[in-house]
């Protein structure tokens, strides 16, 4: 990944990613997680303040050393244990069915193979499961979307790898979940083409 993509992009995704102004939706696609929680794309543990009282514990996939040392402030004030136990999304050191939740956060834009983690979700949780999400990807509106196909290059190389316009509830469903909730929207004091966000709640069969 390089001094850029190990140093100062899990630096600068802490702070951006960390505005005041994402709160409520952590807070929104938190509630209802239970039991053993797997958190793809763990980052710096931002949604930790989050979890609610029904965890019992998570386990966090992560792949920046940098992100899970801004993490531990987070992790000191939070009763919640929480292990950082791989990687690579794509493939989860976890045996089948071993997950009562999952959580994704603005994450699936960057994994590369975001199919393969999605199966790998579903692999892991019990029957019944739910995947809860916040992502953002297509916009609904063709002008956005044209803007998102024109940036997107600049974002993958800026942003380690992130895409602008991946189907979000198309990929989750393709991959096996139904989607029982779903809220899409523009995040408010975002620009269209990185706000186009997708929040809800999937089961896995």
């Amino acid at each position: 990944m390089g001094v850029y993509g190990e140093h100062v992009l899990p630096r600068i995704i802490d702070k951006v990613c960390g505005l005041k102004a994402t709160d409520p939706l952590r807070e929104r696609v938190c509630a209802g997680l239970r039991g053993q929680v797997l958190e793809i794309g763990f980052g710096s543990g931002l949604n930790v303040p989050f979890y609610p009282a029904a965890v019992d514990g998570v386990t966090a996939i992560e792949p920046a050393d940098v992100g899970w040392k801004l993490a531990a402030e987070r992790l000191a004030d939070s009763s919640v244990p929480v292990e950082r136990a791989g990687l690579d999304g794509q493939s989860l050191p976890l045996d089948d069915d071993s997950c009562d939740t999952a959580l994704t956060t603005w994450t699936l834009c960057t994994i590369p193979d975001a199919s393969a983690a999605l199966a790998e979700v579903r692999r892991v949780l019990r029957p019944g499961g739910t995947l809860h999400f916040v992502e953002h990807g297509l916009a609904p509106d063709e002008k956005v979307q044209r803007w998102q196909h024109r940036l997107e290059p600049l974002q993958k190389r800026l942003v380690g790898g992130c895409h602008l316009t991946r189907r979000i509830p198309e990929m989750i469903t393709t991959a096996g979940f139904t989607i029982d909730e779903i809220d899409a929207f523009y995040e408010e004091g975002t620009p269209k083409v990185l706000g186009a966000d997708s929040l809800g709640v999937a089961v896995a069969p």
